[in-house]
């Protein structure tokens, strides 16, 4: 594509060019340009594009799109917002690929890679070839690429959907994180289905309340567009939000849930060790559904996928059998089974929502006593730290607080943050993870459930900005060979 081309989208701005030459790729970050590069300098929290711009120019850069003058001898093209104008572009020279695609989008506070990943096994089984893009990898097909983000940001987002669809990929299911949405990043992606799974408190840190967590939310709805297409919402009736995304779209809107009047509803819901049994009412249709999967979180999983599904057109007989043979998510209310006479779950509850409704579940079942092992991370959302601590203290027969990705902050002081919202004696401390596990494992008995929450599928301890190799499924399969063969 000529550099000419290129910049047609950026429709309001005037821009002289005395030479047109080929544009090879687009970059955001410089270690990565090579000849025939344009560079988009971006500012960042830490690092802004605009000082590596001589680089870029010396590394084979044709032009850069930037917010202010540079002095390099190639194009500069000034622009008001260079994020705004990467989507633009980004979409452009990858061709537009989600108009090509079924591209279902789902945001939500806790639930969406269990939602994303079921919506996925639905669409395989009705002979779709599918992708996936979400917190533990992107998907090509069941190929497994590695993510930094949740949702990336647009420029390698819109990439990775040209490669989805150069692996003739027909539909996608997307994780759509709040700060994504209020970020921009998902501007261009033409989303055909949003599902909106709950709204819990999180990342207040970066929204500040829990009314503009929301309106990032509601960004992924309202961008459906303004027309009375077949794009469609698919929304949580049981979670208040849901008025308010409903206000935000102008398309037709599909309820699920178990205690509202729903389009797609549970009941007679059966939560057993061994899974779940509910009816499924769709439309007026039902089916018994015997999931693997466990607990009230669960069924409110599945209805979201299955209503994803239904309005994409797949039939209740292929959505039922791909409930039923679904094992689980890597993570998500996962057994760490070694013969045992104990049960060892590890999930990825990081916010007191899914924390509560993990123990919860865990309690229904439970014939002795429950030991959490809980953390929170460090360089987030502070004030559910207390809550996530009395949310503990009041399912669990143990609590045991611990170390959770501190990340550049005090293990200790996130510790104090915690037992703020605790009576001493209701908990005991114990800052090293892996010890942690390993006391919970060597005290525990026969019959005892033994929760451990906060990192799920993750395989690193973030401390003090370096990542080390932990995977707390490991550590606890160590502990039990080591103090229970």
């Amino acid at each position: 594509m000529k550099l000419q081309e290129l910049l047609e989208p950026l429709r309001f701005q005037k821009t002289q060019l005395k030479e047109n030459p080929e544009v090879y790729s687009l970059e955001m970050d410089s270690r990565n340009i090579t000849n025939g590069t344009v560079f988009i300098c971006i500012k960042g929290y830490t690092v802004d594009g605009h000082d590596f711009a001589i680089q870029a120019e010396k590394q084979g850069a044709v032009a850069i799109i930037a917010e202010r003058p540079l002095s390099v001898s190639i194009p500069v093209i000034i622009v008001k917002d260079s994020k705004r104008a990467m989507a633009r572009l980004a979409c452009h020279f990858y061709g537009n690929p989600t108009e090509k695609m079924h591209l279902i989008g789902v945001t939500g506070t806790n639930g969406k890679t269990t939602v994303t990943h079921l919506i996925e096994r639905i669409m395989q089984d009705a002979s779709k070839k599918t992708g996936l893009i979400g917190t533990m990898y992107t998907k090509i097909g069941d190929i497994e690429q590695e993510t930094r983000n949740t949702t990336p940001e647009s420029l390698p987002l819109q990439g990775l959907f040209k490669q989805m669809l150069e692996e003739q990929v027909d539909t996608v299911m997307m994780e759509v994180s709040s700060h994504a949405l209020h970020m921009g990043r998902v501007r261009g992606c033409d989303f055909d289905v949003a599902v909106f799974t709950n709204l819990t408190q999180d990342h207040l840190d970066y929204h500040q309340s829990m009314e503009a967590y929301l309106y990032a939310k509601g960004l992924l709805f309202a961008q459906l567009g303004n027309t009375f297409s077949d794009k469609v919402a698919v929304l949580n009736a049981d979670d208040p939000a849901s008025l308010e995304l409903a206000r935000l779209t102008t398309v037709d809107v599909v309820t699920y849930g178990i205690n509202e009047q729903a389009d797609i509803k549970a009941e007679n819901i059966s939560i057993t060790p061994a899974g779940t049994k509910f009816d499924l009412i769709a439309f007026g249709n039902r089916e018994t559904i015997s999931m693997k999967l466990i607990g009230m979180f669960s069924v409110y999983n599945a209805l979201a996928a299955t209503a994803a599904a239904l309005v994409s057109n797949v039939s209740l007989p292929v959505i039922k059998e791909s409930l039923q043979q679904i094992q689980g998510v890597a993570g998500r209310f996962e057994p760490v089974d070694e013969g045992q006479d104990f049960t060892v779950i590890v999930d990825y509850a990081h916010t007191g929502d899914s924390l509560e409704n993990v123990l919860r579940t865990v309690k229904e079942f439970a014939k002795k006593q429950i030991i959490a092992i809980v953390g929170c991370g460090g360089d987030r959302d502070k004030t559910k730290r207390p809550i996530m601590a009395k949310i503990a203290v009041n399912y669990a027969d143990r609590a045991i607080f611990t170390s959770d990705n501190p990340r550049s902050e005090d293990p200790e002081q996130i510790i104090k943050d915690m037992i703020a919202g605790v009576n001493k004696g209701e908990y005991i401390t114990i800052l090293d993870r892996e010890q942690a596990i390993n006391q919970a494992i060597k005290e525990a008995n026969q019959n005892d459930i033994i929760v451990i929450a906060g990192k799920g599928h993750e395989t690193y301890q973030d401390i003090g900005g370096k990542k080390h190799h932990f995977d707390d499924r490991e550590v606890a399969r160590m502990a039990i060979k080591k103090y229970k063969s």
